[in-house]
């Protein structure tokens, strides 16, 4: 019998995670970004990373198909835009700068890293799908890290 999903959602709570902005373009040049803190290295040698997205998410459409993504690791300072884009209203790239990468998907301005990729492949599990996806770029920043843990933001004390 599987767990209960308020007990479930409350184990994973306190696993404390840094903080996300998937973006891709789709087919008309529209952007299309969403706050995502289920991320991980899959493997160096080929350089892949995963994402893992809710196929009721208004964004999956647009990752379904797409070529290319980015994943936007957020600074200290970018809990706000952090909530923009976890937000359903308005368009959640109005009011921020980005920068468009190699393949054209939006880089956003400010984070702590980003990493660009080309899509690999799509595995549907559950009511997610994992995206899988090539290194072809990446930068990285010395600046503070988002995180995400219990319900909240939080930032790193050394």
């Amino acid at each position: 019998m599987p767990i209960d999903k308020d007990l479930f959602r409350a184990v994973l709570g306190r696993f404390a995670s840094g903080v996300t902005i998937v973006t891709t373009t789709d087919e008309h040049g529209h952007d299309h970004g969403m706050t995502v803190s289920a991320f991980s290295s899959l493997s160096l040698d080929p350089p892949l990373v995963l994402v893992c997205l809710d196929h009721k998410a208004s964004v999956w459409p647009a990752f379904a198909t797409a070529e290319h993504f980015a994943i936007n690791i957020l600074s200290s300072t970018q809990e706000a835009l952090s909530r923009r884009f976890a937000s359903k209203d308005g368009n959640r790239f109005e009011g921020g700068g980005f920068t468009r990468g190699a393949s054209g998907v939006a880089l956003l301005d400010d984070t702590l890293a980003s990493i660009e990729c080309h899509v690999t492949s799509r595995v549907a599990q559950g009511d997610h799908s994992i995206v899988i996806g090539s290194v072809e770029d990446g930068a990285a920043r010395d600046l503070q890290p988002l995180l995400y843990y219990r319900g909240g933001y939080a930032s790193l004390t050394r």
